[in-house]
């Protein structure tokens, strides 16, 4: 069976996914900037919301995974928070400056989540070393890793993800993602062997206000929230790969 996760950045994203049949949602914010850590008050309201899985991406800001003092009391502090919220898990990802597992604060983030599953985001895919990477994070106890096999987008990288899979050996699930659409998914875990993936399946939403400034003034664009068609469709086309996780 293979699962579907959806990255959503909103409450309605998540109750689309949920709706729409989706395994599993990640909860992020600012994901046109690859996801952040979404409010505590947002975290809440999903959370009250789902009754499939929630694991929320722990991640301070964009750019690199290689974290200073500060940085590090937060993301502590925000799966504390979602330990107390009743999440089902966390997205997390730490490198050292080498580009190597920081397996000193993984462990330290695992800790506090007090047996939340935790998934290790593409942090991965910007290792200085992939296969020793993987190693170091089956070594953690992570359930899967999220990768598009260091590329831009899965399908990219479905021989780097194929081999990958094959090294992890069933000991870690390997999680496709990044340009994940209905018109890849099927060929993409036939090709893979993968058992998850994860897609955004997001659709551009026209502003709700009737008056908009003349001028672009750099608040961000438009907004956008996970499609239902989309997803629906992502789901058929997975089907025919012989069968996905129902949500529950």
């Amino acid at each position: 069976m293979t699962t579907l996760e959806i990255a959503a950045g909103s409450l309605v994203s998540a109750r689309v996914a949920q709706e729409a049949g989706a395994t599993r949602v990640e909860l992020c914010a600012s994901l046109e900037s690859g996801g952040v850590t979404p409010s505590y008050g947002q975290i809440a309201t999903v959370r009250d919301a789902l009754r499939i899985p929630l694991y929320v991406l722990i991640r301070p800001r964009a750019g690199d995974f290689f974290y200073d003092g500060a940085e590090r009391d937060t993301m502590l502090a925000d799966i504390g928070h979602c330990v107390r919220a009743g999440c089902d898990g966390v997205v997390i990802g730490a490198l050292d400056a080498d580009g190597d597992v920081d397996m000193s604060f993984c462990r330290e983030l695992i800790a506090e989540a007090r047996g939340l599953g935790i998934t290790f985001h593409r942090a991965f895919d910007v290792t200085r070393d992939q296969c020793e990477a993987l190693e170091r994070i089956v070594s953690l106890g992570c359930e899967r890793v999220l990768t598009s096999g260091g590329m831009r987008s899965a399908w990219a990288g479905r021989e780097r993800i194929a081999a990958l899979v094959r090294q992890a050996d069933a000991r870690i699930s390997i999680m496709a993602g990044a340009g994940v659409d209905p018109s890849n998914v099927a060929a993409l875990v036939a090709e893979t062997r993968v058992r998850e993936v994860h897609a955004s399946a997001r659709k551009t939403q026209s502003p709700a206000t009737r008056f908009l400034p003349a001028d672009d003034l750099g608040m961000g664009s438009s907004p956008s929230e996970s499609d239902d068609a989309t997803i629906r469709r992502l789901l058929v086309a997975l089907d025919e790969t012989g069968g996905r996780d129902q949500k529950s």
